[in-house]
């Protein structure tokens, strides 16, 4: 009943609906819903910068990590997601599909996160010219071209206005199709990795001109996870030496690992999980991304990720630094920045900025879930 309660609040969005229980991201990773996509299928622009109906897991992703003309850093995300939710409900508000964004800020040890739900009409999401909204949330193209975007979003004290510009495309995997478990769940999956962002910001009531780098992610799917998964660790890095040059000579990496139940009982002292390399996670892979934005797939065979240290939260334990094994590369440490990222939403998960340094020196996002 708890279930059918939560959707009937999402479909209708009544004002009278009381607040319902958390969900774990990962439970919402593991639905299946809609067609799963087909590795070959060619991505075609501007089209595919729009809605995918037929799969019932989408968002349109951007996270930045931002420099004031003062020095202070901030980080900043925004997200729309789609979701498929097939029903019997016929009405003009209604057109099978739920709408969320959600808009995070954080400073030094601050962070903050607020969402928003909406019906058909109030969402906007269209390919050309590009704009994907939630009333005056959003993130669209200036003018007919995709690039430059603008983004814009507030609530209270908090707010961000910032100008996207100048940097190429990147597909992942198998040319944007990307396996993300060993039984063959996969993604469309292209990024915008090297964004220039520049614009305001306004933190707890206080405004600051800033500049700095965008990663913008678009990601499509029919089901993310097996059921005996939990969710996943992600990064999306730039290296900070290319980022000060005038030109664009950025580049980027990125990976994520599948963690399974099995593992979740190894951190507590149970049998060990860990493959024949020592990785303790299910599945992982990665791009490197070359400045101009062409990509190499890491298989996962190459791929060793560990966590050496946590950060106890309410007293739930949750990553704060890893250790990457990369072939013919250094070993790479990935430390977050503001400890405690978690999005305390209607679905609960950590994003939040990371630096890395070693094999590979930058800064970036993490998003982990099902901790």
């Amino acid at each position: 009943m708890r279930i059918k309660r939560l959707i009937v609040c999402f479909v209708l969005l009544l004002s009278a609906c009381q607040p319902v229980e958390q969900k774990q991201a990962s439970s919402a990773l593991k639905l299946t819903s809609g067609e799963p996509v087909t590795r070959g299928t060619p991505l075609v622009f501007p089209k595919d910068h729009g809605i995918h109906a037929d799969q019932g897991i989408e968002w349109w992703y951007l996270t930045a990590n931002l420099q004031s003309d003062t020095g202070e850093t901030f980080g900043v995300q925004w997200t729309l997601f789609r979701t498929l939710m097939p029903s019997k409900v016929e009405s003009k508000w209604w057109d099978n599909n739920l709408y969320f964004a959600h808009f995070a800020m954080q400073h030094q040890q601050a962070h903050v996160a607020f969402e928003r739900f909406s019906r058909a009409g109030q969402a906007k999401v269209t390919s050309s010219p590009f704009a994907a909204a939630i009333d005056n949330w959003q993130l669209s193209s200036i003018n007919e071209d995709f690039l430059p975007l603008k983004l814009t979003a507030a609530h209270e004290n908090y707010e961000i206005a910032l100008t996207l510009s100048d940097s190429p495309i990147t597909f992942h995997g198998d040319k944007g199709y990307s396996q993300k478990t060993q039984s063959g769940h996969a993604s469309y999956y292209f990024s915008y990795p090297f964004l220039k962002a520049k614009g305001s910001l306004t933190f707890d009531g206080k405004t600051y001109k800033v500049t700095g780098n965008a990663w913008y992610d678009r990601e499509w799917s029919a089901s993310l996870l097996d059921k005996n998964q939990l969710g996943w660790d992600w990064f999306s890095l730039v290296d900070s030496e290319s980022e000060k040059s005038e030109k664009s000579e950025q580049k980027g990496l990125m990976l994520f690992c599948i963690r399974s139940a099995e593992q979740r009982a190894e951190q507590n002292g149970g049998q060990s999980s860990r493959d024949s390399n020592g990785n303790p996670y299910d599945y992982c892979r990665g791009t490197r991304i070359s400045p101009n934005g062409e990509s190499t797939d890491i298989s996962k065979e190459n791929i060793k990720l560990s966590v050496v240290e946590t950060v106890t939260i309410d007293n739930r334990d949750y990553p704060s630094k890893w250790q990457v094994e990369l072939p013919n590369t250094p070993s790479i440490m990935i430390e977050s920045i503001t400890k405690d990222s978690r999005n305390k939403l209607t679905i609960p998960y950590w994003e939040g900025r990371v630096k890395a340094t070693g094999g590979f020196n930058g800064k970036g996002y993490a998003e982990i879930t099902g901790y």
